[in-house]
């Protein structure tokens, strides 16, 4: 008999009782439902709003140079068609795990196994990176110790309940968002910027656009975060078609206006050959003083991102081990905080591990293209909702898919050969063990 913490069969969405005639009931869950609209945007804009922004722009500038932008508007659709194909489904579907749980509903288990085993490695590579990234800008010559350490006083956070989460994420929010502000402001006042500088001629062609699309798509890859938070949402059938696409809008925003003011401060010339973009941005003019703040807010940003990521990478991880996907240990619900323990406690301690021992540079293209592919999955799980199902166009769904696939076969040629590698040893294993004459 197991413990009364531990994960019971997983109920489907359609599940209701309307309860003697009072307000319908949330769909039953195993966690607890403690996210209103505001709290999941917030969730939403921590895993958007973060270090993908201070790096980004830098490989999209030698990319495209100044039509980097064109490459943000491209990015920003791509990742549009995909938030309206996780907002129908996880208001259908309001359960941990996101696209998993979508592709083993409407594809088969096996897409849904593919799209979570890409989303856990491809998180878990990218957790890693944004815990060396706030080392990086805090403290260089402790890089890993402190990644670690960081690693682990997040876990703690997520550990604790995802209450806490919240606001450890609206505070972080909010640092960086008054960073970005700093960055609008300085270039725009510090005297340097020159609008010509946005027009200038630059050698980019539709490669290169592509190529600044796939590097900025990383800094939006994240809005899908409160779609597999779908088991802790409040009313999760209004809640989540709300918050999705209004936290991708205020990060377009904010992200547009980051980077017309960078172009316009130092040029496409200046950002491509910075390490730190904006840092360049802000010491372009007469309040370069304000640099190491900004410094403070990509260390701070960074955090920002791992805290979001090692929350949802559990909750697929608990998805998946729920359905004996993953080793059924990672099924279990703390029984007083009630958030998946054993996953939460594993995925900090993988990265963790990963900090240690590896070099996770190589592994950001790895990680954008196994990310991709799971929201691939999703659009394509959009495609099969009937129509009163679906709360937004068909062809966005269709241009979801394409583009996941344009981005992705734009990345470097060793990021999709070992993308798809990783993806197709992990969907082996998952056949042999599921053949009828493989041992159980």
């Amino acid at each position: 008999m197991s413990a009364p913490h531990h994960a019971s069969r997983q109920t489907a969405p359609s599940e209701r009782d309307a309860g003697e005639g009072f307000a319908v009931r949330e769909p039953a869950t195993r966690l607890a439902r403690k996210l209103g609209v505001g709290d999941a945007v917030v969730i939403g804009l921590g895993a958007m709003i973060g270090a993908g922004i201070f790096a980004a722009l830098a490989p999209a500038a030698r990319a495209a140079g100044a039509d980097l932008l064109w490459g943000l508007a491209l990015a920003a659709f791509v990742a549009y068609c995909n938030a309206t194909s996780s907002a129908s489904l996880a208001a259908l579907y309001p359960e941990s795990g996101g696209t998993y749980a979508y592709g083993r509903r409407r594809l088969s288990p096996f897409w849904g196994f593919v799209a979570g085993f890409g989303f856990v490695i491809g998180k878990l590579a990218s957790c890693a990176a944004m815990a060396l990234t706030f080392a990086a800008y805090a403290a260089p010559s402790l890089a890993r110790p402190l990644a670690v350490a960081a690693t682990i006083a997040l876990t703690a956070i997520n550990y604790f309940g995802v209450a806490r989460t919240v606001l450890a994420t609206r505070i972080v929010v909010a640092v960086v968002l008054a960073c970005l502000a700093l960055v609008v402001f300085a270039a725009a006042f510090g005297g340097a910027a020159d609008i010509t500088r946005m027009t200038a001629a630059t050698s980019s062609d539709a490669a290169g656009i592509l190529q600044s699309a796939g590097f900025l798509f990383f800094a939006f890859a994240g809005y899908a975060r409160i779609a597999t938070l779908g088991e802790e949402v409040k009313d999760p059938a209004r809640t989540i078609p709300r918050a999705i696409p209004l936290a991708l809008g205020v990060t377009l925003v904010v992200y547009g206006a980051v980077a017309i003011s960078a172009l316009a401060a130092v040029g496409a010339d200046g950002l491509a050959q910075s390490p730190a973009p904006l840092v360049a941005v802000v010491q372009s003019g007469r309040f370069a003083s304000l640099a190491p703040l900004v410094r403070v807010g990509a260390a701070v940003a960074s955090l920002g991102v791992l805290l979001s990521l090692l929350a949802g990478v559990s909750r697929t991880a608990f998805a998946m081990a729920g359905n004996g996907d993953l080793p059924r240990y990672f099924a279990s619900v703390h029984a007083r905080h009630r958030i998946p323990d054993h996953a939460e406690l594993a995925v900090g301690a993988i990265v963790a591990v990963i900090v240690l021992l590896a070099d996770v540079r190589d592994a950001i293209g790895f990680s954008a293209f196994a990310v991709l592919g799971y929201y691939g999955i999703a659009n394509a799980c959009a495609l099969t909702l009937a129509p009163p199902e679906r709360r937004w166009p068909r062809w966005l769904a269709v241009a979801g898919v394409a583009g996941c696939a344009l981005l992705a076969c734009s990345l470097p040629l060793t990021s999709v050969i070992s993308g798809a590698t990783l993806l197709a040893a992990g969907a082996t294993v998952y056949a042999m063990r599921r053949h009828p004459s493989a041992p159980r």
